[in-house]
């Protein structure tokens, strides 16, 4: 499914989504729970972020595998462009992303699947040698080494 339909998906579903909350609990207060669900968005994902950038860190520092740090980082990010579209759907996507318990499980399906990937991928090695029609000269000084 190409991207745009994607995305007009996504416009559709939030406009239902707050014409539905807009209806049941009025327009001043579907407005501030917009507000409250994105501030706390952003509060969790400053907090989230720091402790994976700090995991990530200590990863690399004890010379551990840093790929499910990377992967949270990947996912943090994405929970950040989710914060950032306004509306009711994608804030709770993005606070199911940087709660760590759900976060470790798509983290665990995405490294899963990265894995398969990686074991289907072919290395296949030609041999050869590069031949240069032209040599490239450069006409620079020698420089003689000092001798004290």
């Amino acid at each position: 499914m190409p991207v745009f339909a994607l995305l007009l998906i996504a416009v559709v579903a939030e406009l239902a989504v707050i014409i539905a909350v807009g209806q049941a609990v009025g327009a001043l207060w579907t407005i501030l729970l917009l507000i409250a669900v994105s501030m706390a968005g952003v509060a969790l994902l400053r907090r989230q972020g720091t402790r994976t950038l700090t995991a990530f860190a200590d990863a690399l520092r004890n010379r551990r595998d840093p790929s499910p740090e990377m992967a949270d980082g990947m996912l943090i990010g994405a929970a950040g462009a989710l914060v950032l579209f306004p509306g009711f759907v994608s804030d709770i996507a993005a606070l199911l992303l940087l709660f760590p318990p759900t976060r470790a499980v798509v983290r665990k399906r995405l490294l899963a699947r990265a894995a398969a990937r990686a074991r289907v991928v072919r290395h296949d090695v030609v041999d050869g040698e590069v031949v240069a029609d032209d040599p490239i000269v450069i006409d620079a000084p020698v420089i003689e080494p000092r001798r004290d």
